[in-house]
């Protein structure tokens, strides 16, 4: 028991009762003779990971909290290291730390400087959990403060790789602000590791950032057992009592998604006597002007704001189809829980949602601010029955075939031993 009350105690704000398994080695992983071991021995080694993201609702956030479950529950021991407890974390879990990050102000700081107090963070985690890797989702500020923290770590002799994901703004949008852009290729670069959710977001940070490094493609990925469809009668009954179909959206409501646009295209659905209601899950800066939008156009009592729900899995297993106009999408996270659950896409033509979305298979790929095609698409979905339903098989298959966690997880812990082996070789 004296392991787990270590991390309880040490834990500034852990989940309640969360203990991980008591491990014998507290030896870090580049310290223990890793290029001594055997292949098998080493792809069969549990080991203590440490994870930064934004907490938030949304794609990034989503992904590495739900890698950092998956990774639990095949035994290794995860550390989240945030600001607060990350969305979709919020349950005891086994094998499961979160340590927050403490960002005090004082008065001669204009803005709390919330890079520092995360490296310091780090470094204490790294120290007292004995961590064998950090893997930071988003370059900046994360990827900058585990790299600082592992130069404060190296000085007392404990070495610990870094492993960055890029999930996309931190390179098409921050990656480009010449206030940040210096920063954010020295901290990919300075990373031991780098993976992109897609081959776009790859060429994209190749093609605009100085980078240098390597960048290994793994994709987004679910847990297509617990998205898949379910019986929800009750659930449309009550949302449609007329049998209308159902259109959704789930976004986090920035600008880029262009929520907008989603009403726009339900006002043409329903101007041509279409039985359908619109659900918009999520909740950000446009969904005011969307609600506005809706009362002018006169459809709002057909609209339904749902905020932000958990499980979203509940309201996709009642949707027909699912739209998403995006101005900007690396992956599309969102598409892919709405395909697991047999809902056909109707996305832009843009990033990296036509290596998820195959056109004319598990959904449609319109032009960016085409409403009038978008409509055209979703419309088809709704009215003809044989096309929804093979589009519906195609995007649960895809999901499935390719997108399932348990094809994507053994990749990352691949990739994490590669980088722990690889700072382990000597130089």
């Amino acid at each position: 028991m004296e392991r787990s009350q270590m991390v309880i105690g040490f834990a500034s704000n852990p989940i309640r009762g969360s203990v991980v398994s008591p491990r014998h080695d507290h030896t870090p992983a580049t310290t223990r003779g890793i290029t001594g071991t055997t292949a098998a021995s080493n792809q069969n080694r549990l080991m203590r990971i440490g994870i930064t993201c934004y907490p938030v609702y949304g794609g990034s956030g989503v992904v590495a909290t739900e890698l950092g479950k998956a990774l639990a529950s095949r035994g290794h021991e995860i550390h989240f290291i945030a600001y607060s407890m990350p969305f979709r974390l919020g349950t005891i879990r086994e094998n499961v730390s979160f340590h927050e990050v403490n960002v005090n102000a004082y008065p001669l700081f204009e803005y709390p400087p919330y890079t520092l107090n995360l490296t310091s963070k780090i470094v204490d985690v790294v120290r007292y959990e004995k961590l064998d890797v950090l893997h930071m989702h988003y370059a900046i500020p994360h990827a900058t403060s585990a790299v600082l923290a592992r130069q404060i770590l190296a000085q007392d002799g404990i070495h610990v790789p870094v492993v960055t994901t890029l999930h996309g703004t931190d390179v098409t949008i921050v990656g480009q602000d010449p206030s940040f852009a210096p920063v954010v290729a020295y901290s990919i670069n300075q990373s031991d590791g780098v993976t992109a959710v897609s081959d776009f977001l790859k060429r994209e940070t190749e093609n605009t950032c100085q980078v240098c490094k390597d960048i290994r493609v793994i994709p987004n990925f679910i847990d297509t057992t617990r998205f898949r469809r379910q019986m929800k009668d009750y659930f449309k009954a009550a949302l449609c009592p007329n049998g209308e179909k159902v259109l959704v959206h789930v976004s986090n409501f920035r600008p880029v998604k262009r929520a907008t646009e989603v009403v726009e295209v339900f006002k043409r659905l329903r101007d041509d006597n279409l039985p359908v209601k619109l659900l918009l899950v999520g909740d950000g800066p446009d969904r005011m002007p969307a609600e506005h939008l809706a009362r002018e156009l006169g459809v709002i009592d057909d609209i339904r704001f749902l905020g932000k729900q958990e499980p979203v899995e509940e309201i996709l297993s009642i949707a027909d189809c699912f739209l998403m106009p995006s101005g900007s999408e690396t992956f599309g996270l969102a598409a892919l829980e709405a395909m697991a659950c047999d809902v056909p896409v109707v996305a832009t033509n843009i990033g990296g949602l036509p290596e998820l979305v195959e056109e004319g298979e598990s959904g449609f790929l319109c032009d960016l601010g085409d409403v009038e095609a978008m409509t055209d698409r979703v419309r088809a979905i709704l009215t003809d029955d044989a096309l929804h339903q093979r589009m519906a098989a195609a995007a649960r298959a895809r999901a499935v075939d390719h997108f399932d966690a348990d094809r994507v997880i053994p990749i990352y812990e691949d990739y994490y031993r590669e980088v722990i082996e690889r700072m382990a070789m000597p130089v």
